[in-house]
């Protein structure tokens, strides 16, 4: 019976270590799982690429609901609506608002979005309920990530989620 270290030092003598730079290989996705990374990926974008929001309701100028309540609620013009993958047409200028969907881009002149929840719409208008905090459900542009971040390291074996990266 051989001791460990001169075992393992058998094995060694007869291993060569991968040159990151030759020994590569280009996989597609679905033979990646459990492979090791052979150099960092990296984002070639920002994340989210614009500012956006994260639920429905009103995109509007902060100072302009700071003070709602529901006793004396904010009343605003509504603009435009915008679905997400929609490119916003208006600003939001001082007393109006604008629908807004979950992932939609934010429109300029807008800093905050109210949830639908806290508001009363009537036809081109809607009643401000509650004060948001201000920038309340703003998602802001490359919040997750920047471009030339890193997203993956390597060395380390893909995981699903990896992949999906």
């Amino acid at each position: 019976m051989l001791p460990a270290h001169t075992a393992a030092s058998i094995i060694l003598d007869h291993v060569t270590p991968l040159d990151p730079q030759n020994d590569t290989e280009i996989l597609d996705l679905l033979n990646a799982q459990d492979r090791i990374l052979a150099q960092d990926v990296r984002s070639a974008l920002d994340f989210p690429h614009w500012d956006n929001s994260a639920m429905d309701g009103y995109a509007v100028r902060y100072d302009d609901v700071k003070q709602s309540t529901a006793t004396q609620p904010t009343v605003l013009d509504i603009i435009e609506d915008i679905p997400a993958g929609y490119q916003p047409q208006q600003t939001v200028q001082p007393g109006q608002a604008a629908r807004i969907f979950t992932g939609a881009i934010l429109p300029a002149g807008a800093d905050t979005i109210v949830i639908q929840e806290e508001t009363q719409r009537d036809g081109h208008q809607v009643s401000i309920l509650e004060a948001p905090k201000a920038n309340a459900f703003v998602r802001h542009k490359a919040a997750f990530y920047q471009a030339g971040n890193p997203l993956l390291s390597s060395g380390v074996p893909l995981t699903a989620p990896d992949i999906a990266v």
